[in-house]
């Protein structure tokens, strides 16, 4: 992996000001204003790059305050890489339960394995790291920087709003050339001594200073170089896109329990959407059909059992950030002789159980609303 260079591709515009400003106000003020977060504990003077790595993987779409009772969690449940990369996928699903964005557990899953076949369990301190599933650019110039110390300069959203903020960088920030642009602005600023608290220093002024909407410019350590600043209206920095509307969804699940009383619950696929969670079988309401409908055709098509649908046991609504579902769910019975049995892995699991399974929040709000208890 190639680390930041400096010299003749330096952005114009990067000036010895902004190198005082990032390199000398910009540390101070971390000293003093940063959050006392469980990732940046260290030991013997030096950073755990298992616990960094961790602490990255969970940022990438999660807020620190919402971040902070997962990650003591985790890492309590598996303490070394080497008890995540043992564990079974279903207990690091259920750890990371109710984090979203469950790509990010699988990978991690599938990297710390990786680690312990082809690295002994430690993590790469090179290159070889940006190898590893689900580690990006991002990813391996966070956990390399701060674990590491390697000059490698971190580009995450907070990072990206302050330099546009500072160099009123015009462009969509979503765009790659853009993007390109503050990459360069952020590797030609670094302080390649001290990359790991330099990089974590600018995350948190855009985290808790520099924020998307009203930031607090008078509490800013780079006010007296940031154009958006001088300026007067900051919030026009970074440009964006007009949001896509977000579309709605209306999804029919079953509940259908066996003559002991459990109930039909189904693996997602590994790689689709909440991939690897438990959750109870049905699918997307075709236009034409009703929610019962589309229950009895779901359960022919992904179950192979022909079921009666009943009464509407619940009706959730859910957002993801991309997807807004409302979910019909129905009591069901099997029509006599009938044997689940389908493309995707299947369980009968009793109702007290549910809770030990890893399964989305949208489930979850069914079995409370339908009063499965």
């Amino acid at each position: 992996m190639a680390e930041a260079a400096q010299g003749d591709s330096t952005p114009a515009g990067v000036s010895p000001r902004h190198l005082e400003a990032f390199h000398r106000a910009l540390p101070d003020w971390f000293e003093h204003a940063q959050r006392p977060l469980p990732w940046r504990v260290a030991e013997a003077g030096a950073r755990d790059p298992y616990r960094v790595w961790v602490s990255e993987v969970m940022l990438q779409q999660t807020r620190a305050e919402q971040a902070r009772p997962y990650f003591d969690r985790f890492v309590e449940r598996f303490p070394t890489l080497t008890d995540l990369a043992d564990a079974p996928l279903d207990d690091v699903l259920k750890a990371w339960e109710g984090l979203g964005y469950y790509a990010r557990a699988r990978n991690l899953h599938r990297a710390a394995g990786a680690v312990a076949e082809r690295h002994g369990g430690r993590v790469p301190d090179d290159h070889a790291f940006r190898d590893l599933p689900g580690v990006g650019a991002y990813t391996a110039a966070a956990v390399l920087s701060l674990a590491h110390g390697r000059p490698l300069a971190a580009l995450d959203g907070n990072v990206m709003r302050v330099l546009a903020r500072v160099f009123a960088t015009p462009g969509d920030i979503r765009a790659y050339s853009t993007r390109r642009e503050l990459q360069r602005q952020a590797d030609a600023l670094l302080d390649r001594q001290n990359p790991g608290r330099h990089n974590e220093a600018l995350m948190e002024l855009g985290a808790i200073v520099c924020t998307p909407r009203a930031p607090s410019c008078s509490a800013c350590p780079l006010a007296d170089v940031c154009e958006a600043a001088e300026s007067g209206r900051p919030e026009e920095w970074p440009e964006a896109s007009p949001a896509r509307a977000v579309p709605q969804v209306e999804v029919a699940v079953g509940i259908l329990p066996d003559d002991a009383g459990r109930v039909l619950v189904q693996r997602r696929p590994p790689e689709a959407m909440l991939g690897g969670l438990w959750e109870f079988p049905g699918g997307k309401v075709e236009p034409g059909e009703t929610p019962a409908d589309a229950c009895r055709r779901e359960f022919a098509e992904e179950v192979g059992v022909a079921v009666e649908v009943g009464a509407e046991a619940a009706r959730v609504r859910h957002a993801y950030s991309h997807l807004r579902v409302d979910i019909h769910a129905f009591h069901c019975t099997a029509r006599a002789g009938a044997a689940a049995r389908g493309p995707l892995p299947l369980r009968w699991v009793a109702v007290s159980e549910l809770a030990a399974l890893a399964m989305p929040r949208a489930t979850r709000k069914v079995i409370e609303a339908a009063g499965m208890r």
